[in-house]
C-alpha cells in the first residue's frame, strides 16, 4: 500500500505516505465549495509534474557531476469548465547548476522522460519553460 486517505469532512482529506509517515492535507478548491485552505486534489497532480521533472533532473544532474540545488519550480494549473478537469499546467523552472548549452539540453530532455508527464492525459497540455541562472 502506498498511502491511506481519510476524509475529514467539510471536503477535507489526510492523505498518510505509509512508508513515511508524511502527511498531506487536501482541500476543495474555492470555485468548487471548497475553503481553498490546502492543495486541491488538482493542485498536487500539478505540483507532483514539477516535483517529478526536478527529481529526474536532479537524477541527471548527480551523474553528470552537477548541482542543480535551488532551482525552483512556479507551478499553474489551469482548469477546464465542461467536462471539469485540469486543462493545462504551466511550469516555468528557474534553473541553477550549468551554464554548457549541452549540459541543459540533456537536462531538460531528462526531465521529459519523469513518469509523472508520461502518466497525465495527453489532452492535459504542459507549458514547460526552462530559465537558465
Amino acid at each position: 500500500m502506498t498511502s491511506k486517505v481519510t476524509y475529514l469532512g467539510d471536503l477535507r482529506t489526510k492523505s498518510i505516505h505509509v512508508q513515511s509517515g508524511n502527511e498531506i492535507i487536501s482541500d476543495a478548491p474555492l470555485d468548487n465549495n471548497g475553503k481553498g485552505e490546502a492543495f486541491s486534489p488538482t493542485d498536487t497532480v500539478a505540483n507532483a509534474l514539477a516535483s517529478c521533472m526536478m527529481t529526474i533532473m536532479g537524477i541527471k544532474a548527480r551523474d553528470m557531476n552537477l548541482d542543480i540545488a535551488n532551482s525552483t519550480a512556479d507551478v499553474t494549473k489551469i482548469m477546464n469548465a465542461e467536462p471539469r478537469r485540469i486543462g493545462a499546467i504551466e511550469i516555468v523552472f528557474e534553473m541553477k547548476g550549468t551554464n554548457d548549452e549541452k549540459n541543459k539540453t540533456i537536462l531538460e530532455r531528462a526531465a521529459m522522460t519523469c513518469p509523472v508527464f508520461l502518466s497525465l492525459n495527453t489532452e492535459i497540455e504542459k507549458r514547460i519553460t526552462f530559465n537558465w541562472k
